[in-house]
């Protein structure tokens, strides 16, 4: 069964796991002893747009949805947790997604590159200077990661975050979704979101190298113009490191992975159930209550 069947994705959600096929997105929450479990049928803009599946575009229009059903996913078990009902409207969703959008485009975009003039003032070399913002880039979001892992709520999310990479991991290795079986996999994942953020950071300095260093404006200008190219290209490398057993490949995937270490935690037997209850899901179908 190994390599066999549609790839999956999919990522933590508070108590819970969403899983993603190319057909369903699933997400279960743990409530006390249940596992409540959802189901929706896909919709893509793909779907009327054929070419925006083409390769490099692909990855932009990936990256979009992904954070549109990761918000909505958010939401629905902040629900369940909380015994509220009520989900976000679609305005809610975009100002979301905007509001991400916004804190990544200045906190690992429009700062690093304020910041590496100050720093680097007497180089003129414009490959040095990307250089130099991409190192600053990636050193603001270690910190960030740091922080954040240090939160006992996080650290609960990120359990969760490992639980999905075993299940997974499950799943490709054709073996029963089973605990016992799931339990034994590593929580790290070459194409967890994790890697792919690291990769954006390191193709974004090939990438506007290839522009110089103009002024400020420019530079952030630039910068905000082509990440949906440098996504998509990253996207790709993503795609290729999940299925690929390259050396070459390996040692490029190797610091997400490491990276991972921050991001995922090994997760309980609990944990575990829930991911699984979410993959299920997303294969057979099904909605309602389990466990």
């Amino acid at each position: 069964m190994k390599g066999k069947g549609p790839a999956i994705g999919g990522q933590a959600v508070l108590e819970g796991v969403m899983m993603r096929s190319p057909r369903y997105t699933a997400i279960a929450v743990r409530k006390g002893s249940e596992i409540v479990v959802k189901r929706e049928e896909n919709s893509s803009i793909a779907d009327r747009y054929p070419i925006l599946k083409a390769p490099i575009l692909r990855g932009a229009v990936a990256l979009v949805e992904m954070l549109v059903v990761g918000v909505r996913a958010l939401s629905y078990s902040a629900g369940v947790v909380s015994d509220d009902e009520e989900e976000l409207t679609g305005r809610d969703i975009f100002m979301a997604v905007a509001m991400a959008l916004s804190f990544t485009l200045l906190v690992f975009i429009v700062l690093p590159t304020i910041l590496t003039k100050f720093v680097a003032r007497s180089l003129e070399s414009p490959f040095l200077l990307n250089l130099i913002e991409g190192i600053v880039r990636i050193l603001f979001f270690l910190i960030y990661l740091i922080a954040v892992s240090s939160m006992k709520d996080i650290r609960r999310f990120f359990e969760y975050h490992g639980a999905e990479h075993k299940a997974v991991h499950c799943y490709e290795s054709g073996e029963e979704l089973t605990v016992e079986n799931a339990r034994k996999y590593t929580t790290l994942h070459p194409r967890c979101g994790t890697s792919f953020l690291i990769v954006v950071m390191v193709v974004s300095i090939l990438f506007f190298s290839a522009f110089g260093w103009p002024g400020v404006v420019a530079r952030v200008v630039w910068r905000i113009l082509l990440f949906p190219l440098v996504a998509g290209v990253s996207y790709e490398f993503i795609r290729l490191a999940g299925k690929s057993n390259s050396p070459l490949v390996r040692l490029l995937s190797a610091p997400g992975l490491w990276l991972q270490k921050l991001t995922t935690r090994e997760p309980d037997d609990s944990q575990l159930e829930v991911a699984l209850e979410a993959l299920k899901c997303v294969l057979s179908g099904g909605d309602g209550f389990a466990g």
